[in-house]
This record gives C-alpha cells, structure tokens and sequence, in this order.
C-alpha cells in the first residue's frame, strides 16, 4: 500500500528505497534509485515502480509523468542479473519458472506507463538497456542526454524481448531495425538514437534534468483529458482499420468535447487569452 504525506502542494510517497515518488502541482515524478547498480531492477524496485506507475495512473491529482533514474551514469540497466541468478537457482529446486517477474511486474508496469490517460516523460540520464530501455520506450515521450544511449541486450544474455519491446520498438523504428537491435543487441547512442526515432530530444547531460521537468510541467498544465485521448487514439488506429478509427475519433472527440477544459480553451480563444486549463 502507497502512503503519503503532504507538504504545502507537494506530496511524497513511501513506495521503497530504491524508487522515489513525489507529486507536485500535477506532475508526478518516478525515480529509479539504485545509481550505485546503475539502477538494475531487482524484486523490491519493480514492485516499488509498478506501484507507484498504477497509483500514478489513477491518481486524480497527477496531470503527467516524469520517469527517470537517480545518477548520471544509467536510467536503468533492466534486470538485476545478480538477483536473477539466485532466482534461477532457486527455480531448479522447486520446478518453479524463475521468469514470472515479466507477469508479476513488467507486465503491469508497462501497461500503467503505455495506457494511462496521462502523458508520460522518460528522462533517460544514461544508458537504458534490456527492460530499463523498453521502459523509456514505453513512455509518450524520451529526452535523453547526450552521454546516454539504449541497448535492447535481451539476445546478449539468451533472453527473449520483453517489458513491451516488441510491440513498442518496431513502432518507433521499424520492423526491420527493430529485428537488428533485438537480435545483435549494440548500444545506440544519443545522435543514431535521434535519427532512428528512439528518443525526441537529446540534450547536454547537465540539462536533461531542468529541461525535461520543464517539458513534463507543461504538458502537467495542459488539457489532460485531450492528451489522454490523443494517446487512446494513436494506440488504437495502430492494429484497426480506417473505419474502425474513425468510429473511435468521433468517440474520444465527443469525450474531449464536453471537457471543461474544451470550455475554457475556447472562451479564451475568443477572449484573445491563453487558456488556463484544469486538467477536467
């Protein structure tokens, strides 16, 4: 269970450790915190992370999320590989799959970060590598430092793609580029990544952080419930037909229309005046 506690406009979430999770004026912020094992994964981060991905989702209060990792060094490596091989060990003692993390929290955190009617902000800090990678690209948007760079690493260690790889990769790349990067596992740094299409902005280092809070705080201040069926929109014109979409537009337009923030970007349209929108 998330606890809370309240400071003026901020909250602050106990979830572990090892993930911090705070919550001001609308912007939810995830840290991975683990910067001395380059923010690897293990049981207690991942619950901590997925938990606080689902409240962030259905919290009322959050407008947009910003997901990144403590340290300059990694945003998240993926999979503590030194967890995992006790874990093996212990599946061949008891015959139990030694995988079921991706079911019990790959699985519901990707899903939390790709569908919540919100807008989402990786700030990748440093290499992003196996889940940690797909974990960025499961976010609307990537703003990654100059020094950083994404590795799907999953083949490199006899693993298959997972925590959305392959449903996100092939959409940002490509089928084909997304086969090369699954199959020889390579790091591609900041400018290759800009030109393939895995991340939006690259940035020196020493910025990402200021620069990408200031990129989550305006979509935090926009017109959440527009933003939200913009992403259900996109999500379900890729796998159905044109007919199909268009049923779905006309669907999500009549739920943004009647908006109280449609209200208000219109009379301030008229009135000449930026909108002041409240997230309803």
């Amino acid at each position: 269970m998330l606890t809370r506690k309240k400071r003026d406009e901020q909250e602050e979430t106990d979830v572990a450790d090892s993930v911090l999770y705070e919550i001001e004026d609308g912007l939810a912020t995830l840290t991975i915190n683990r910067p001395e094992a380059m923010n690897a994964l293990d049981t207690a981060t991942k619950v901590a992370l997925r938990d606080a991905a689902a409240d962030a989702a259905e919290n009322p209060a959050v407008r947009a999320v910003l997901l990144t990792g403590a340290g300059d060094r990694a945003f998240c490596v993926g999979q503590d590989l030194r967890e995992h091989v006790h874990n093996l060990e212990a599946a061949k003692r008891t015959g139990e799959g030694a995988l079921s993390t991706v079911r019990e929290h790959y699985n519901p955190l990707v899903t939390s970060l790709a569908t919540m009617r919100k807008p989402v902000v990786a700030a990748v800090n440093g290499v992003a590598a196996g889940a940690g990678a797909a974990l960025a690209w499961a976010c609307d948007f990537r703003i990654l430092a100059a020094h950083g760079g994404f590795n799907t690493s999953f083949a490199g260690v006899a693993l298959t793609a997972d925590s959305g790889a392959s449903w996100t990769l092939p959409r940002l790349v490509g089928h084909a580029k997304a086969t090369e990067l699954l199959m020889f596992p390579q790091t591609v740094k900041a400018e290759e990544a800009l030109a393939l299409g895995l991340t939006n902005r690259v940035v020196p280092g020493a910025e990402l952080a200021d620069t990408a809070r200031a990129f989550a705080r305006g979509l935090a201040d926009g017109p959440t419930v527009a933003f939200g069926a913009i992403k259900s929109s996109l999500a379900y014109g890729a796998s159905h037909s044109l007919v199909e979409t268009l049923a779905k537009e006309d669907e999500l337009q009549t739920l943004a229309g009647a908006s109280a923030d449609h209200g208000i970007a219109v009379q301030a349209f008229l009135a000449k005046e930026a909108p002041n929108f409240t997230g309803r």
